[in-house]
């Protein structure tokens, strides 16, 4: 009888442990949380530079790891931009990455740039599944395009809140 009860635990620990780590993953935390593909004045990179910015953002306590994933613009070339080794977003926290086509500056540049006109934007696992997808129309002038409510809702037009919370 003692040792069912004991199998009887130690199963049911493993479960809750294996679902605790896979809420604790960046498929299951990290998403495209903001994009803004019009940036004239809102947010300069830090080489004084407009540029189209996405924002990720993690919903989980964890820092994560994102070396190896991808962010493209085409889905038939899903790992048109590499993260770098080293590349972490924070728990409860967002990363900016400029889509400017500059990956000759320091920090996160993509080798592609946001279309003005509309497109999709694609974040990929090193395997090339695709963990989150936006499909945004044509962009307006220092508007951002974000989920709202933050990190979990539908895509909708808003003043820009730049590495912070959607609101």
């Amino acid at each position: 009888m003692i040792r069912k009860f004991s199998f009887l635990i130690t199963l049911v620990f493993l479960c809750i442990c294996t679902s605790c780590e896979k809420q604790n993953t960046t498929e299951s935390c990290v998403v495209i949380n903001e994009i803004m593909a019009v940036n004239n004045i809102t947010q300069a990179d830090q080489n004084g530079e407009y540029d189209d910015w996405i924002e990720l953002g993690n919903s989980c306590e964890l820092r994560l790891n994102l070396s190896g994933y991808y962010l493209s613009d085409s889905k038939s070339k899903l790992n048109k931009w590499r993260f770098p080794e080293g590349t972490t977003i924070e728990g409860r926290g967002y990363l900016t990455i400029w889509a400017d086509g500059d990956t000759l500056q320091s920090g996160l540049h993509t080798s592609f740039k946001l279309s003005s006109d509309g497109e999709n934007l694609y974040f990929s696992t090193p395997d090339l599944l695709i963990i989150d997808k936006v499909e945004y129309p044509a962009q307006y002038q220092e508007i951002s395009f974000a989920r709202n409510p933050n990190l979990t809702g539908d895509f909708r037009w808003q003043t820009p809140t730049f590495s912070a919370p959607n609101n």
